[in-house]
Parts: structure tokens; C-alpha cells; sequence
């Protein structure tokens, strides 16, 4: 694979740079010798970067005048801002956060003339439940949820405004993103510990993940490499893994002995439902939601060809490594314990 290279002190916006996989690739950004610059949220903790030269601009994404600012000389935008699932998110909210702030960006982006690249991170949310998998990049949307669906709109937006207005553009939607310092695989993780984990089903439905090195580093490929350039990329590990699968790697390496427990489905997506609708209002997480159910039944499995043939890139992890890796990094900062 040819290397793409950034001249040194090229300036580049982060958007979502305090979250997971944005901190993973600002320091990555600054390891090249980038001239970082990052928006965040007042509330965001920002302890870990204290000692990185990042230029923080505090503020909304969705905040006009934080973005104007924040785009002053970049060649490169990396917009990773994303609202999370919480009770006391509105659907305003998760509209604010992705389309506003995706259309801000974008427009105010365009009006730079150092502008060469603009990442925009989608998902592979936006496809919903995969009927037929693999899927790949041209597969329908069909989003099951209000974070997908302003996810949806965002891209299907700014897709439209690259084609009418020119703005230099690439697409990528990431697969389930895990890794050391990911929190959201966290639970699945205590549960193969503790040695029982719920079924739904026959367990075999697929899920596909992206590990955050391997993510981080097709960003970075995709806003230099030249044929990335108005396309689209479903990113993500060569195959999906089954869910059984997932805890058998996670299982051995705890050197534990897992019994599924069988949930009937029905039940439990209604008790789901009502979770939600009784714990929104009161701004409190639900103690069960009908998108955790349907992580343990809906196939998420995905074609990641054309990021290999296209820009020849190769993912370094393979789920096996990747889940022992991340199992190993629970149990040394202690958020999961062993009997």
C-alpha cells in the first residue's frame, strides 16, 4: 500500500476529538506533526489532552460561531461529533448535534481555500437491520432509531450539498467500533466474566466490528489517498463474527466457562419499549432498550471490499486479537474482575 503523506504543520479540524475513537486519532494527527485543531463541549473532560498541543475551541458543533472559527486555515476536516444514546437526549438534540452541525461545518469548511479533504464518519447504523448480508456501501438505509436516522440524514445531506457545491468529500461509515478505552462493548464483557450471558435466539446472528487502530489509520488514509475522493466506505473488519463467537474469544481468554441463558425475544423487546417510554421523561437511562435487544438478534454484517481494492487498505486486527486485546485492557484498569 502506497503511504500518503500530510506536509508537516498541515492544520485539520477534529469534530468529536474528546470521544473514543477521536481521541485515538488526534494523537495519531499530532504523531505526524499536524497542527491539530479540535471543537469540544464545554462539559467535556479534557484532562488527558493537557500535555498534546491541541487548540481548543469550546463550544456546540452545532454553534455557528464556534464553527466558523474553528475552520479558519484547515486543509482537512475529520467530523466525528456524535450524540450518544441517553434518556435525556432529545430528538432535537440528536438533530442538533448531526445535521446542524454537519451543515455548519460543511458550508463553512467550503468557504476556506486551504480546504483539499472533508471525512465525514457516518455509520453503518444508517443500513439497519441487513436482510440479506453481506451488505455493501449501496445498500438501502434503513434506520431503526432517532441516532440513525439524523445519522442517515446528515450524510444523505451533505453527500447531496458535495455533488451541487463541490465540497471535497469522502464518506465513511464505521462498523461497531471497539478497542482499549471503548466503554460500550463494556457490559457484554462483565457478563462472560461473571459466566452467564442472555440468548436470544440461536446466538448466531452476525455482528461486525472495527477496531480503533484500524479505523483511525483508514481515516487518515482516506483524507490523503486521491481515489478516496467523492466515494463511500463501509469500514470494518474483513468478516462479521458471530455473536457465540464473540463470546467464546472473550470466554477463553478469561478462562471461564459461559452459560447462555435463552430470553424469549418478544417479551423482552416489549419490556424494552416500556422501559423507554417510562425512563425518557424522567432524563434516567433505561434499565433495558430495545436497541440493546436488538443487539443480541439483528445481523450486522457487511461487505468491506472497497476499502481494500480502492485504497489497498488492510485492517492489522483480527476480531480474535482485537477482543483479546480489549479483554486484557478491562481487567488492568479494573472494570472487569475475575473470581
Amino acid at each position: 500500500m502506497i503511504e500518503y503523506k500530510f506536509p508537516p504543520g498541515t492544520r485539520v479540524l477534529v469534530t468529536g476529538a474528546s470521544g473514543f475513537t477521536g481521541s485515538v486519532l488526534v494523537r495519531k494527527l499530532i504523531a505526524l506533526g499536524l497542527d491539530v485543531v479540535a471543537i469540544a463541549r464545554p462539559s467535556s473532560n479534557l484532562e488527558q489532552f493537557r500535555d498534546l498541543p491541541i487548540k481548543w475551541v469550546i463550544g456546540d458543533v452545532f454553534n455557528d460561531e464556534v464553527v466558523k472559527e474553528s475552520v479558519k486555515g484547515v486543509s482537512y476536516v475529520f467530523h466525528m461529533a456524535a450524540a450518544y444514546r441517553e434518556a435525556k437526549l432529545s430528538d432535537e438534540g440528536y438533530y442538533r448535534v448531526h445535521v446542524l452541525g454537519t451543515q455548519l461545518l460543511a458550508k463553512a469548511a467550503l468557504g476556506e481555500e486551504s480546504l483539499k479533504r472533508f471525512i465525514h464518519v457516518s455509520t453503518v447504523g444508517v443500513h439497519g437491520h441487513i436482510e440479506n448480508p453481506p451488505a455493501d456501501e449501496s445498500y438501502p438505509f434503513k434506520p431503526g432509531d432517532t441516532y440513525q436516522k439524523t445519522k442517515a440524514d446528515a450524510e444523505l445531506w451533505i453527500r447531496d450539498f458535495s455533488e451541487k457545491h463541490g465540497l471535497p468529500l469522502t464518506v465513511v461509515r464505521p462498523c461497531a467500533i471497539y478497542g482499549p478505552g471503548d466503554k460500550r462493548l463494556l457490559k457484554l464483557f462483565k457478563l462472560v466474566s461473571k459466566g452467564w450471558v442472555p440468548s436470544i435466539g440461536s446466538g448466531n446472528h452476525l455482528y461486525h466490528l472495527v477496531h480503533v487502530d484500524d479505523l483511525t489509520d483508514f481515516l487518515v488514509l482516506a483524507a490523503m489517498h486521491p481515489k478516496a475522493l467523492g466515494e463511500v466506505f463501509i469500514c470494518g473488519s474483513k468478516e462479521a463474527i458471530t455473536f457465540r463467537k464473540m463470546v467464546s474469544v472473550i470466554a477463553d481468554f478469561y478462562n471461564v466457562k459461559v452459560r447462555f441463558v435463552r430470553i424469549p425475544i418478544l417479551p423482552l423487546f416489549a419490556a424494552g419499549a416500556l422501559c423507554e417510554i417510562i425512563c425518557r421523561p424522567l432524563g434516567i437511562d433505561p434499565p433495558i432498550y430495545r436497541r440493546r435487544v436488538a443487539f443480541f438478534t439483528k445481523d450486522r454484517s457487511f461487505n468491506t471490499e472497497k476499502m481494500r481494492t480502492l485504497l489497498g487498505f488492510t485492517p492489522k486486527y483480527s476480531d480474535e486479537e482485537g477482543l483479546r486485546e480489549t479483554a486484557r485492557w478491562y481487567l488492568e484498569q479494573g472494570l472487569v474482575t475475575l473470581k
